[in-house]
C-alpha cells in the first residue's frame, strides 16, 4: 500500500471513529467512566500482582476500595459543600456591597493616592463584574447538570452511571494487559516500532498530567480548604476545594482561588488585616507545596499541556461531545499534543524542511546539456 493510501486510510478511521462517538454520545457515559477509571488503577493493580496476588483479585480489592472512599467522599462533601454554596450565593449581594464600602474608605487613604480616581471606577464596575459573574457560573453549573441528566437520559442514565461504571471498570482492569496486547498484535507490521513509540509516548503524558495533576489537584484541594476552614475564613471549605480542582490549569486557579478568599477574609474581618496575611500565607504554602512537593514527586518531569490549548480542547470538547467530551478532552488534548510533536519531528528531519535530500535516497542525474 502506498503512502497516500494509508493517509486516506487511517484518515477514514479517524472520521468513522469521530462520527459514532458523535451518535453513541448519549450512552457512552459508563463506559467511558469505567476505562479512565481502570486506566488510573492499573497501576495499582500491577503492583498487587508483582506482589503475589491475582490478577482478579487485585482488581476486585482495588475497586472495591476505590468505590467505598468515592461513596464515602460523597457523602462526607457534598452535604457539607452544599450548604456553603447556597450560602455563599445568599450572602454573595452583601459580600459585594461590603467591598464597594471597604474600596470607598480605602479610597480615602493611601490606595486612593496611589491609583487616583480609577477606584472609583472599580467600586462603580464591581457589582456589575460579579453579577456577571455569578450569572455565568448559575448558567454553566445548571447546563453541566442538564447535560448530564438529559445525555444519560435521565433515571436510566443515573442507574448505568452506579451499576454499570464499575461492572465496566472491573471487566477492563481484569483484562487490562490481554487488551494491550491484542490492540498490538493489530498494528501495522512495517510500522509496529513507531507506533509503539508513539504509544508510549501518549501514555507518558496522559500517565504523568492527567493521574500526577489531577492527585495534585485533589490534595491542593483538600489542603487550601482544611488550612482556611480552620483559619475562620467563611465557606472556606467550598472556595479551597474548588481553587484546588482548578488548579489543574496551571495558574489560574490558585491565583482566582486567591483574589477570591482575600476578598471574602476582607469583608469577614475589616478593618482588622490578620485574617487577609493568614491567607496570603496559606496561599504562599499552598504554591510552596505544588511546586517543590507535590509536583515533581506525581506528576515528574512529563509533557505537560499549554494553559490556552487545554481551555480550549475543554470547551472544544463540550461544546461538541457535553459531559462525554468534558471527560475525554484532556486525555484527547495531551494524545494529540504528543502526534503534533512527532509529526513536527519527522518534518524538521525531512526534505521539505531542510531542502536537502535525506540519506538514502539518491538524486536523480541532471539531464545533459540539449546540443546547440
Amino acid at each position: 500500500m502506498s503512502f497516500q493510501r494509508q493517509i486516506y486510510f487511517w484518515l477514514g478511521a479517524l472520521a468513522l471513529f469521530i462520527a459514532l462517538i458523535w451518535l453513541l454520545q448519549g450512552m457512552l457515559f459508563p463506559f467511558v467512566g469505567g476505562l479512565a477509571i481502570a486506566y488510573f488503577l492499573d497501576p495499582i493493580a500491577d503492583r498487587l500482582e508483582r506482589l503475589g496476588l491475582p490478577r482478579w483479585a487485585a482488581a476486585s480489592v482495588i475497586l472495591l476500595c476505590f468505590i467505598f472512599i468515592l461513596v464515602l467522599a460523597i457523602l462526607l462533601l457534598v452535604p457539607v459543600l452544599g450548604d456553603q454554596f447556597n450560602g455563599l450565593r445568599e450572602r454573595l449581594p452583601s459580600y459585594v456591597a461590603s467591598l464597594q464600602r471597604i474600596l470607598a474608605q480605602l479610597n480615602q487613604g493611601w490606595l486612593g493616592s496611589l491609583v487616583g480616581d480609577r477606584i472609583q471606577n472599580i467600586q462603580k464596575s464591581l457589582g456589575d463584574y460579579v453579577g456577571q459573574g455569578a450569572a455565568l457560573l448559575g448558567t454553566f453549573l445548571s447546563s453541566v447538570l442538564s447535560s448530564i441528566w438529559s445525555g444519560g437520559q435521565a433515571v436510566i442514565g443515573v442507574a448505568s452511571a452506579l451499576i454499570v461504571t464499575p461492572v465496566v471498570a472491573f471487566y477492563i482492569l481484569l483484562d487490562w494487559d490481554g487488551m494491550i496486547a491484542r490492540v498490538d498484535s493489530w498494528l501495522p507490521r512495517d510500522h509496529a516500532e513507531p507506533i509503539r513509540g508513539i504509544f508510549r509516548d501518549v501514555d507518558r503524558a496522559i500517565a504523568g498530567f492527567v493521574r500526577g495533576q489531577a492527585t495534585v489537584c485533589v490534595l491542593l484541594g483538600l489542603f487550601y480548604g482544611s488550612c482556611l476552614t480552620f483559619a475562620g475564613v467563611s465557606f472556606g471549605f467550598l472556595i479551597g476545594l474548588c481553587t484546588g480542582l482548578a488548579s489543574f490549569i496551571p495558574y489560574v486557579g490558585s491565583i482566582l482561588g486567591f483574589v477570591v478568599t482575600l476578598a471574602v477574609a476582607l469583608v469577614q474581618v475589616w478593618p482588622d488585616w490578620h485574617l487577609p496575611v493568614y491567607v496570603a500565607i496559606i496561599f504562599g504554602l499552598g504554591q510552596v507545596l505544588e511546586g517543590y512537593v507535590l509536583s515533581p514527586r506525581l506528576v515528574g518531569g512529563s509533557v505537560g499541556l499549554h494553559p490556552v490549548w487545554l481551555m480550549f480542547s475543554l470547551l472544544a470538547a463540550g461544546s461538541l461531545f457535553g459531559f462525554i467530551g468534558l471527560l475525554v478532552a484532556v486525555p484527547v488534548a495531551a494524545a494529540i499534543g504528543v502526534l503534533v510533536r512527532f509529526a513536527l519531528g519527522r518534518y524538521l528531519a525531512s526534505s521539505y524542511y531542510t531542502g536537502h535530500v535525506s540519506a538514502g535516497h539518491v538524486a536523480p542525474p541532471t539531464p545533459p546539456d540539449s546540443p546547440r
